[in-house]
C-alpha cells in the first residue's frame, strides 16, 4: 500500500500483517480523490472504520487541514498511529482550535460519530468503510450522526461497500448523488446540499 499523490507521494504504509483489515485499494483511493479534486484541501475529513487509516491520510497529503480517524480495534488503531509517525504525523488529542492535524478515536463508530457530534465539529467529508458484513450497522450509526448539525452545507459522505450491495438512495436527509463500482468494492457518495 503506497500514498497515490500529494505531499507523501509514493510513501509506503505499513503492511496490515495478521490484522483482519481489507484495505481500500490504491486504485479506489486515486479514483475516490480524484473526484473528490482540489475541495480536499484545508477540509476536516472523518476516515470512519478507518483500519490502516490509508484513506484519511491520502486525504491529509493531498492538502485535508485535518483528519480523525474513528476505528474501533486497538491495535489496528495503533497501527495508524504508527502509519501517520512514519510520515511525521503525529496524532494528538482534541484541544479545541489548537487540535492536532490527525486525531484517533480508538471507539466504535456510533461513539465516534457521536463524540463529533458533542465538540460540535463541522465537517467537509466522511468517508466510511465498514466491513462489508457490518454495512448495516454502519448505515444507522450514519443515520443518527446525520440528524445533528455537524456537516457543513456542502459535506460529502462517502460510504465504500461490496458491489453485491446496494445502497439507499438517502441517508436521512442526504440523497445519493453518485455510485461507483470498481471490481468487488464500490464508492456511494451522498451530498449534504444537492447542487
Amino acid at each position: 500500500m503506497r500514498i497515490v499523490a500529494g505531499q507523501f507521494r509514493s510513501r509506503r504504509l505499513r503492511p496490515v500483517g495478521k490484522l483482519a483489515l481489507r484495505p481500500t485499494s490504491d486504485m479506489l483511493r486515486e479514483t475516490l480523490f480524484n473526484i473528490l479534486g482540489p475541495q480536499i484541501e484545508g477540509s476536516l475529513f472523518v476516515d470512519c472504520y478507518a483500519g490502516t487509516g490509508a484513506v484519511g491520510i491520502e486525504a491529509l497529503s493531498r492538502g485535508a487541514r485535518r483528519a480523525i480517524f474513528i476505528e474501533k480495534h486497538s491495535a489496528t488503531s495503533n497501527h495508524i498511529r504508527e502509519n501517520l509517525a512514519s510520515l511525521g504525523i503525529i496524532a494528538g488529542a482534541y484541544r479545541g482550535a489548537d487540535s492536532a492535524e490527525a486525531e484517533i478515536l480508538n471507539m466504535d463508530a456510533k461513539r465516534g460519530l457521536a463524540q463529533l457530534v458533542g465538540r460540535e465539529e463541522k465537517i467537509e467529508f466522511l468517508f466510511a468503510d465498514p466491513p462489508y458484513a457490518d454495512v448495516e450497522d454502519c448505515f444507522e450509526a450514519l443515520r443518527q450522526f446525520l440528524g445533528k448539525s455537524v456537516l457543513v452545507p456542502t459535506a460529502i459522505v462517502i460510504i465504500e461497500h461490496d458491489s453485491k450491495t446496494d445502497l439507499p438512495e438517502a441517508l436521512g436527509s442526504l440523497p445519493k448523488m453518485r455510485e461507483l463500482k470498481q471490481g468487488d468494492s464500490s464508492l456511494g457518495f451522498y451530498l449534504a446540499t444537492p447542487k
